[in-house]
């Protein structure tokens, strides 16, 4: 069996209200649908994340394409590591891991086929069978807040998640009417997307924990990695890391150095269901739970995420 052709197809969702935070301000999701098809007639699909420029994803993942023909789709880890030093995506890291885990996805998907086996089952087997997803809260109507935050407890979210790191004084108000909504036990997290100093975020989150914060998702800039090292000795509120873990080496410095409680990342990240799978477990190992990171992915994404968190050691509770 070998890769006969390769298909890219730019694909575009709405949302059905538009995403504000201290990052972004958008109104959906495009991504970039992969198909591969063998010689035997087997497809295999898969989804590579657009990041800040879907044409330039999409003309990555064509430079692929001459890597790719006529190779055998369980050579995966091999025609990684060509397409990364051999094509020079070394220079591009982030553009390449962004495109790359979209074909990475589609060879897991067709090995999978071909031996009759879930992904889960090809990384080892089940750790658990259910995984649970958050929910998430929008920024900027207090009365819409509270529709929502009513919406998710009739519905059995026991995570909700909210970003800030825009205006302090309204993220309390929020984060006490979220509290009132969702009462005591449901979990309550803020994502500040780096927005604050290392003073800001030690003044801000003891406030904000009154209403017990489950983790803050990136308060204070990623890099260098002394901010949120310094952060952590100084507050109580477990911290997440995530746009400190763009490449395989970031990640690694993170979990080495223990620099937050929860790694929040995925394969877009680091390139690859495999890698993602292979650093959750090594934060395992160093006591770090995982968190699985969205982009605002479509379901190719989602279903394969799900897949590889369902063999991972130390996951949280809440995905994204």
């Amino acid at each position: 069996m070998v890769i006969a052709d390769l298909e890219y197809k730019i694909v575009s969702v709405p949302y059905t209200h538009r995403e504000d935070s201290a990052q972004v301000s958008r109104d959906g999701v495009t991504d970039v649908v992969v198909k591969i098809t063998t010689d035997q007639g087997l497809v295999g699909w898969g989804e590579s994340c657009s990041g800040a420029n879907v044409e330039s994803v999409l003309e990555t993942l064509k430079a692929f394409t001459p890597f790719l023909r006529g190779r055998d789709p369980w050579e995966r880890e091999a025609l990684w590591g060509q397409c990364l030093h051999q094509g020079i995506w070394n220079f591009r890291e982030s553009t390449f891991n962004f495109a790359w885990a979209g074909i990475d996805m589609a060879l897991w998907d067709l090995c999978g086929k071909v031996c009759g086996q879930p992904v889960y089952n090809l990384l080892g087997g089940l750790q658990r069978r259910e995984v649970d997803y958050f929910y998430y809260l929008s920024y900027g109507d207090l009365q819409r807040l509270e529709v929502e935050c009513r919406d998710g407890v009739e519905r059995g979210y026991e995570v909700f998640y909210l970003k800030v790191g825009v205006d302090i004084n309204f993220e309390k108000e929020a984060v006490a009417l979220i509290r009132r909504c969702i009462g005591p036990g449901r979990r309550l997290r803020i994502d500040a997307n780096q927005a604050w100093s290392v003073a800001q975020a030690q003044r801000y989150l003891p406030e904000l924990d009154v209403w017990k914060i489950d983790f803050a998702e990136q308060p204070v800039p990623a890099h260098p990695v002394e901010n949120m090292l310094e952060l952590k000795a100084k507050v109580q509120v477990p911290l997440a890391a995530n746009e400190g873990l763009w490449r395989v080496a970031d990640t690694w410095e993170v979990i080495k150095r223990r620099s937050c409680d929860v790694l929040c990342f995925s394969p877009y990240w680091v390139g690859s269901l495999g890698l993602f799978h292979r650093l959750s477990w090594a934060a395992a190992v160093e006591g770090l739970s995982v968190c699985k990171h969205t982009h605002g992915e479509l379901g190719l994404a989602a279903a394969a995420c799900h897949q590889v968190l369902l063999a991972l050691p130390r996951i949280v509770d809440g995905h994204q």
